[in-house]
């Protein structure tokens, strides 16, 4: 649906494009892309005969719209997503390496003039803006130790784990990876390469030793990812209720699926059953568990126990 609704103002401005260059910015095959426009034909405005109904013609490998039925205006970012974009095109402009850091400053003048209109009333963009503000004062300190060759000392968070280290790492580079900031180092707790996400980082301090990074260590591939997937991990599927999508925006997984009621269908990679356990446990009877059938076993005999020793505890208080 997002799809469709982008593509009409999109072939509107761009009028005889090319259906495989469009399929690109689309990020769908050319024969997915025909599908699409063979679908808009079908929709329209009331009455839906002709006259009604988007017109478009696609012959000779080309695109053009001749009738948009009002779809000409393109889609507003909402305030999240206007707040989302702007702390990822930030962390672009202020990441080394970035080719025309000018073009990136353009693209945040233009969205930040316009967020005024998406910005909705209350407290979650100021939330986000705060979460921003902190991951920028961890960027800002990363990259002068970057500059100064300095070692690291921190406190981290592992999501994966549900654990906070102590560690002093040496830094390489700093990345972005799926709209999300990390620092690639080698750690020394770990003695191997590492990324650690700027978010999770909960004290950093630069110290005054230089940084030392092995001749033999070597960035990362991340052209599909922070994450690579494991023999030894196991896979869950769970089905998320509207509250807890975040869920899937915090860990590590990937979205198969979305379920009626705003519900969303995600597999998650884990090695450790009792940690997976926890998480399921701990998002409140607003996750399900597909599969494994272990899992949600072991799920159902946690809540259980948990249950009963409520029932004791409220039992002894009464006595």
């Amino acid at each position: 649906m997002p799809r469709l609704l982008a593509l009409v103002p999109y072939l509107l401005a761009r009028p005889g494009i090319g259906i495989e260059e469009a399929a690109r910015d689309f990020e769908v095959t050319p024969k997915q892309l025909r599908k699409d426009l063979e679908l808009l034909w079908m929709c329209g405005l009331p009455g839906y005969g002709p006259g009604d109904l988007i017109d478009l013609s696609f012959e000779d490998e080309s695109v053009t719209v001749t009738y948009d039925a009002g779809m000409r205006r393109p889609l507003r970012l909402t305030g999240g997503e206007a707040t989302a974009l702007l702390v990822a095109l930030r962390a672009l402009a202020e990441t080394p390496g970035v080719v025309d850091t000018d073009a990136v400053r353009r693209a945040i003048a233009k969205i930040e003039a316009a967020a005024g209109e998406a910005r909705p009333s209350g407290v979650v963009v100021g939330l986000n803006v705060r979460e921003a503000e902190t991951t920028a004062r961890t960027r800002g300190t990363l990259q002068q130790a970057l500059r100064d060759g300095r070692a690291v000392h921190m406190r981290y968070y592992t999501a994966s784990k549900d654990q906070v280290t102590e560690r002093t790492v040496d830094p390489m580079r700093l990345v972005i990876i799926q709209a999300f900031s990390y620092l690639e180092a080698w750690c020394r707790r770990a003695e191997g390469v590492r990324l650690f996400r700027l978010d999770r980082i909960d004290e950093l301090t630069v110290l005054d030793e230089p940084a030392s990074v092995p001749s033999n260590a070597e960035p990362a591939d991340i052209s599909e990812g922070a994450f690579r997937e494991r023999p030894e991990q196991q896979v869950a599927e769970l089905v998320l209720d509207p509250d807890v999508r975040w869920a899937a925006e915090y860990y590590p997984c990937e979205e198969l699926a979305e379920l009626p009621g705003g519900r969303l269908r995600v597999r998650m990679r884990y090695g450790d059953e009792s940690w997976m356990t926890r998480l399921v446990l701990g998002l409140g009877g607003s996750a399900t568990v597909e599969r494994p059938a272990e899992l949600a076993s072991a799920v159902r005999r946690k809540a259980a126990d948990a249950l009963e020793r409520a029932r004791h505890l409220a039992a002894t208080s009464e006595q």
